[in-house]
């Protein structure tokens, strides 16, 4: 859990770096060069890499915070849930805070990221004005989006640690609220939803009220809803979802609600979304007993390693007599406009529920001066187009003898709809297709000038082959 809620400091941050290159210069000359990191927000089973791997254990804090600029200079490693409890304490906040508390800045720029501000301030790293970072070559270069490494400001994003890592980032604040209230909207149809998300998308309000946070999750083809989150200063009561209640069940049991803007940005931590009901920690019984401290996703990710580890989960299953799963956890994005066509899709074709919906657009006026889809080489969204992250994280029957079968049936439907998927878990496409989607030839480029030694994995590599 967080305990530092100050500045880091400059010397501390120069101390940091001291030691994350003296770690970069004791790895052996061609060994691959990775992070020297216990913990991971990624879903991909990884190679173990032999060799001693990057000290970033001074590089986990906030370095300074600019309440007159709404700048924060944070260090690459620093995890959101320390950020934000830096910042809160002027009045700002990132202008998108990842769901996940353990999830780092440096992780979300260079892997993604998204929220229910994404409608209105697009992804993490269009909130990055500079960022140092530490190329193959062991050096720190520093890129802008208009000096000599724009190249590299523009292709870190999705390139998950293959052209660097970042080891200090300058992102933009915004102001906000003490609370946030909520209101949650049923719908009957995914097809109705659609029609409502894009009109609040396109207005910035709803029935004349402004909406700061928009997102939405879908319980089966006949129920859904979007939850528009509207900052206020009011005081009044709020509630608690850090305890035995459960927010996603909060919004099929009431229309409004309030939070604490703390208790807001974490509303989805608590229970992983609602994935701790798969350790039982939303039965009432098993969570009366429950640790407080322990509902979070840090403790989540550690169960999720001791089943990756030791194949729990399809020993379980085997007692019962019941098939391995396969995992199905990704975040995709498609046009809004397909957004119905493709939920009703899942809905059909793999049992899993809930999802959640998160609109997102570019933003206009993003730190970088771009205005086509090359401003984002590794993940080319179009500009002033609106598209919908739907997030689903479960498993299903595997297949006999086709490993993956229902995550390949997913990449092919989002393709076939214009979209995207996140890089985080398990990925099969074919090399030729995995450059088409992202950025084959531009991120050639940027390896040979940045990685020419090939210090560090292939993109395709990484996330396919999970090298």
């Amino acid at each position: 859990m967080v305990s530092v809620t100050r500045e880091m400091g400059p010397e501390a941050f120069s101390e940091g770096v001291r030691a994350l290159l003296a770690s970069y210069r004791a790895i052996p000359p061609g060994a691959t060069v990775r992070l020297a990191k216990k913990t991971s927000n990624l879903f991909r089973k990884r190679a173990v890499n032999p060799n001693p791997g990057l000290d970033v254990s001074g590089l986990g804090g906030v370095i300074s915070v600019d309440p007159a600029t709404r700048t924060a200079d944070v260090a690459g490693m620093c995890t959101y849930e320390e950020l934000v409890a830096v910042t809160l304490r002027y009045g700002l906040a990132p202008k998108v805070v990842p769901q996940l508390k353990t999830i780092t800045l440096g992780g979300a720029v260079t892997g993604l990221g998204i929220e229910s501000t994404s409608f209105r301030n697009g992804l993490p790293h269009e909130s990055v004005t500079e960022i140092d970072v530490l190329t193959g070559t062991g050096d720190i270069v520093t890129a802008t989006p208009t000096n000599e490494y724009a190249d590299l400001f523009h292709g870190f994003p999705n390139s998950y640690g293959t052209l660097g890592y970042s080891v200090r980032l300058r992102i933009e604040l915004e102001s906000v609220a003490p609370f946030v209230t909520l209101r949650h909207i049923r719908f009957g149809s995914i097809g109705e939803l659609q029609d409502a998300m894009d009109r609040i998308v396109a207005d910035g309000s709803h029935d004349g009220e402004r909406v700061d946070y928009l997102d939405g999750v879908v319980f089966s083809a006949g129920e859904s809803y979007l939850t528009l989150g509207r900052q206020t200063d009011k005081p009044g009561t709020v509630s608690d979802y850090t305890g035995m209640d459960v927010f996603y069940r909060s919004v099929q049991e009431r229309t409004t609600d309030r939070l604490t803007i703390s208790d807001y940005l974490w509303r989805w931590d608590t229970d992983w979304f609602w994935c701790s009901r798969a350790f039982g920690a939303q039965n009432p019984k098993v969570r009366r007993w429950w640790p407080k401290r322990l509902l979070r996703s840090s403790f989540y990710w550690k169960l999720i390693a001791y089943d990756h580890r030791w194949n729990i989960g399809d020993k379980l299953n085997a007692r019962k007599g019941l098939p391995p799963s396969e995992r199905v956890v990704q975040d995709i994005e498609v046009p809004i406009e397909n957004t119905a066509a493709y939920v009703e899709w899942f809905l059909k074709n793999v049992p899993i529920e809930p999802i959640w919906l998160c609109p997102l657009r570019l933003r206009e006026d993003s730190a970088t001066p771009q205005a086509d889809s090359r401003r984002w080489p590794l993940y080319p969204l179009e500009p002033d187009r609106t598209y919908v992250n739907v997030g689903f994280w479960s498993g299903v029957p595997a297949t006999p003898g086709d490993p993956g079968f229902t995550n390949k049936l997913i990449e092919r439907r989002v393709a076939k709809l214009d979209g995207h998927k996140s890089l985080y878990s398990e990925s099969f496409y074919d090399r030729e297709e995995f450059d088409l989607l992202y950025g084959g030839e531009n991120y050639r480029i940027l390896k040979k000038r940045y990685d020419p030694d090939g210090r560090l994995l292939d993109l395709y590599s990484k996330a396919v082959k999970r090298q």
